[in-house]
């Protein structure tokens, strides 16, 4: 059992490192020929999002709707890329705990 406690805690350990390391990284989308920019950081927390003034205009609505909607996804896209390849090159070791 205590083992197991072990195994815990340290699976926990190892989340908050990749957490922390993570938060050190950024990634960044553009969208609608750059008048979208959007930056997110590796635990999916956008940190900054730019638009364009041309786009905050009433007509333009649908186009800023889609570009935010593929700018936010493409980022996420980014950011599993980027945490899929620090589990697969970290020294991260997922114990067996069922």
């Amino acid at each position: 059992m205590f083992d197991k406690l072990k195994q815990i805690k340290d699976l926990r350990d190892q989340a908050k490192q990749l957490q922390n390391q993570l938060g050190q990284e950024t990634v960044s989308s553009s969208t609608e020929g750059g008048k979208i920019n959007l930056v997110m950081d590796g635990n999916q927390q956008v940190i900054a999002l730019e638009i364009n003034p041309e786009l905050l205009k009433l007509e333009s609505k649908e186009i800023l709707e889609k570009g935010l909607k593929e700018a936010y996804n493409d980022a996420i896209k980014k950011v599993q890329r980027i945490i899929a390849q620090k589990i697969q090159g970290g020294n991260f070791n997922l114990p067996n705990i069922g």
